[in-house]
């Protein structure tokens, strides 16, 4: 079983900065995908940014050129790094992590979610 924990949420000012982690442990394998969704009030979870199984990163056209999403695959992290937020970046951020189990079956699992709220 694979778990994730995500981290570094919380209030920031419009135009600040946040940096989210999200740490997947358990019985893995391997990892071939791994991103970042959001879910705000009233509205469907979307994608933020991911990397793709070909290793290349894709980013919602909302977030371009102002989020970055960054991995450490030795100890199964991905990173969300968030710059000039907005306030409606305002949501639920939540990682998702897929790959293989150590007894080879695939896994996709999500992270509790952490809330990041811009506001003044």
């Amino acid at each position: 079983q694979v778990q994730l924990v995500e981290s570094g949420g919380g209030l920031v000012q419009p135009g600040g900065s946040l940096k989210l982690s999200c740490a997947a442990s358990g019985s893995i394998y391997s990892i071939y995908a791994m991103g970042w969704y959001r879910q705000a009030p009233g509205k469907q979870r979307e994608l933020v940014g991911n990397f793709t199984t070909g290793g290349s990163t894709n980013y919602a056209d909302s977030v371009k050129g102002r989020f970055t999403i960054s991995r450490d695959n030795a100890n199964h992290t991905v990173y969300l790094q968030m710059n000039s937020l907005k306030p409606e970046d305002t949501a639920v951020y939540y990682c998702n992590v897929e790959g293989l189990e150590t007894m080879g079956m695939s896994f996709g699992s999500w992270g509790q979610g952490t809330q990041v709220t811009v506001s003044s």
